[in-house]
Parts: structure tokens; sequence; C-alpha cells
């Protein structure tokens, strides 16, 4: 699985305060409803099935309802994914090289439709509540069909209900672990940050 996909995944996944509720599945329910814009910094780290670490990575993200978003890569290189509404621009700095896919089929059966309603939570993944591990409450969300990339998703509450971790779990034996920080609910972000334009002289290829 490419970097760009898993973020793709995580792309509405941020750590932002919901509304207090009494369990995880709730907490969930309610950051779909009342949360519209964040700003955020994430840690992500990748393990093999041995549970070695092979690769890190930490930047910022930004998203706004419906479909926009701008993860930034700074560490340890330079990398955009940014989704406009309708496409998703995954550019490499130094490579000079933009990709491009469009943005309903990236979501496609993925983790990122478990934060657009809560009929699609219902129609498409089983929730269930986990054991408290970590100061945190987990759910496990597993898709219906068996078409995607990944087995399952594991998001974890805190108990006033800000989404604080994920894990997913993929096919490729591999699992990544986001954990966010300097979470804003809500901020005021300027469109311009959700488009791109190819720099001049990149290589644009549609994947």
């Amino acid at each position: 699985m490419h970097s760009y996909q898993r973020i793709i995944y995580f792309l509405y996944l941020l750590a932002l305060p919901c509304l207090v509720q009494a369990d995880a599945i709730s907490s969930l329910e309610s950051f779909i409803k009342d949360v519209h814009k964040s700003r955020a910094v994430f840690s992500q780290v990748v393990l093999n099935k041995n549970a070695e670490i092979i690769q890190e990575a930490s930047g910022t993200m930004q998203f706004e309802r419906p479909k926009k978003f701008r993860w930034s890569y700074e560490v340890p290189y330079k990398q955009l994914i940014i989704g406009d509404g309708t496409t998703v621009w995954f550019y490499d700095i130094d490579l000079n090289q933009v990709t491009t896919r469009k943005l309903d089929i990236a979501l496609r059966s993925n983790p990122a439709a478990l934060l657009t309603s809560k009929s699609t939570i219902e129609s498409n993944f089983n929730l269930n509540e986990i054991n408290s591990q970590g100061g945190l409450e987990w759910v496990e969300a597993k898709p219906k069909i068996k078409e995607g990339s990944f087995k399952s998703l594991r998001l974890g509450f805190t108990p006033v209900g800000s989404l604080r971790k994920i894990i997913l779990y993929d096919n490729f034996e591999q699992t990544t672990v986001i954990i966010f920080s300097e979470i804003e609910r809500n901020p005021n972000l300027e469109p311009e940050i959700f488009k791109f334009t190819p720099p001049k002289n990149s290589d644009v290829i549609s994947d």
C-alpha cells in the first residue's frame, strides 16, 4: 500500500474534541455530526508483521467537509496530498512528480467512508466496542464487503470523546498507527489551501 493511499484512508479521521459520550461508538457518531473543519499535527508509524518499524513520518493535516483536505508531510521528506472535492493530488516535491486520482474512487470501500454519515457507517461497516487500552475507549470497524485494502480499523477516544489515535490493519500484514496532537476543532481555514496546480515542468500521472 502506497503512502498516499494510507493518507486517503485517514483524511477525515482527525483527533478533535467531540461531545461527551458514554461509549466510543457514540463518540464516533458525534464526531461525524459535529466536526466540520479541523487542523492537527500528526505522527505516523508503519509496522511490518513482526511489529518492526519500517516507516516513520510526521507533519500537519487540515480538512473541511465535504471532501476537502490537505495532508502535508514534513519529516523525513516533504510531500503534499490535497483533496479539492473532486480530485486527490499527491505531490512528491523531491521528484517534482504529481499523481492524481478521482476522489470518489479513492474513498470507495475504505475507512474514510466511516465519517461521511451515520447511514454510511451502518451500511458499510460492522462496529464493535473493544476493551479500553492506554486510557482510550476503542471502537473497531470492519468492512462488510471484503474488497478493500484493509482488514480492520480501530479508533481510540479519550474519556471526554476526543478521537486521539487510529490503528489500521491492512491486507499486506502491515499496521499503520497515527497519533494526533495540537488539535483544533472547526478553525477558520482559507479556501486556497485546498486548491492545487501542478508546478511547472512537473510530471503528472493519473493513477
